[in-house]
């Protein structure tokens, strides 16, 4: 029985991260578009996004291979979509795409701070690292996206909550795990708490103190 919910447990997390990568490529490919670039631009933004952080938070766990490594059929569907992409993206006005960037955004955000910090859980890491792991899992794709693009990542802006919003959804998860709630409900949890509060984030302009 055990080892049948640790395969639920472990096909739940593979979906997550799946559809993170996904959400994440997504906002990947609107930044690309919108600065003009090429199909190997446009890939290569969607790459860094959705791998991004579960890259660093595999190297500081010292895990091998690598995520995308591991999973090379990944690479080729971001490839794909960028293939699909372009040609499409003619036709979002940009009021239209700067709302999808911001929901995929977020949904990334919380599927992968989910992800991070389960991760880091299953490699015995402290409660205060795994929120940590999450959180770098959760922000550092899209560190990466906004650099490639030239823009001030979100994160070191003084806006609305981001990092902030993958904190809190990793103490919720982990404090849910410790109250003994299920992994999976944890998870879904998590990303719903993390994505939420960011969307709320950007609707109503919510800051930490200066």
């Amino acid at each position: 029985m055990a080892n049948g919910i640790g395969v639920g447990v472990n096909t739940v997390l593979q979906a997550i991260e799946a559809c993170g990568i996904v959400a994440f490529a997504s906002s990947g490919f609107i930044e690309a578009r919108r600065k003009e670039m090429d199909l190997i631009g446009v890939f290569t933004v969607a790459f860094v996004t959705a791998f991004g952080g579960s890259t660093l938070r595999d190297i500081l766990l010292d895990r091998r291979p690598f995520f995308w490594v591991q999973h090379e059929g990944y690479i080729w569907l971001i490839f794909v979509l960028a293939l699909i992409v372009i040609p499409l993206s003619h036709y979002l006005r940009s009021s239209t795409a700067e709302r999808a960037m911001i929901f995929a955004d977020a949904l990334g955000l919380g599927m992968f701070s989910a992800a991070g910090a389960s991760v880091a859980q299953d490699a015995q890491m402290p409660m205060f690292i795994s929120v940590m792991m999450g959180v770098i899992t959760g922000i550092f794709g899209g560190v990466l996206r906004d650099v490639i693009c030239n823009e001030i990542p979100l994160v070191f802006r003084r806006g609305q909550l981001y990092a902030t919003c993958a904190f809190v959804g990793c103490w919720v998860y982990l404090l849910l795990g410790w109250a003994g709630v299920g992994q999976t409900a944890a998870l879904i949890v998590c990303i719903l708490v993390t994505s939420l509060l960011r969307m709320l984030a950007v609707r109503f302009d919510l800051k930490l103190p200066a």
